[in-house]
């Protein structure tokens, strides 16, 4: 199923990052491990730079940190969409983690499955490793807060 490519953006990859750094600064702690990469019609690009922090015993990638992954998305998608509320929160996302994941950059393709006045739904497809195989898939929803 594709993205609904009838919505636009509101905010560009640059202008959610730097919203994301200012509201939300604990994520990342001065560095950048999750940031927006992509934000197009119905959907957006997220990446993790997984480095040891991320690890695991095994040397996989924490299940903890590729959760995070599929919220940022999510969150992406409603700031990007719906605009720049900070105060929109997820309020529920369900993850299915189907193969190990190792440090490098991991992707998150999210699209928009719906998109209401109150509430948004998307999907996540989390990929990594030279053959962009899937090792995560979430799919969650977002409360957006009403206009004040």
């Amino acid at each position: 199923m594709p993205a609904h490519t009838t919505l636009s953006p509101v905010l560009t990859v640059a202008e959610v990052n730097a919203l994301i750094a200012s509201v939300f600064p604990q994520l990342n702690e001065g560095s950048r491990n999750y940031e927006a990469t992509e934000i197009f019609a119905g959907g957006c690009t997220v990446r993790l730079n997984a480095g040891e922090q991320h690890l695991r015993p095994g040397g996989t990638i924490s299940g903890p940190a590729l959760f995070t992954l599929a919220d940022i998305g999510g969150y992406v998608c409603v700031l990007s969409h719906a605009g720049p509320d900070a105060l929109s929160v997820t309020t529920n996302l369900n993850i299915n983690f189907v193969r190990k994941a190792e440090a490098g950059p991991i992707d998150g393709h999210c699209r928009i499955l719906k998109l209401g006045k109150s509430l948004m739904v998307f999907d996540i497809d989390i990929v990594a490793g030279p053959d962009k195989h899937t090792v995560a898939h979430a799919t969650g929803t977002y409360s957006i807060p009403p206009k004040r």
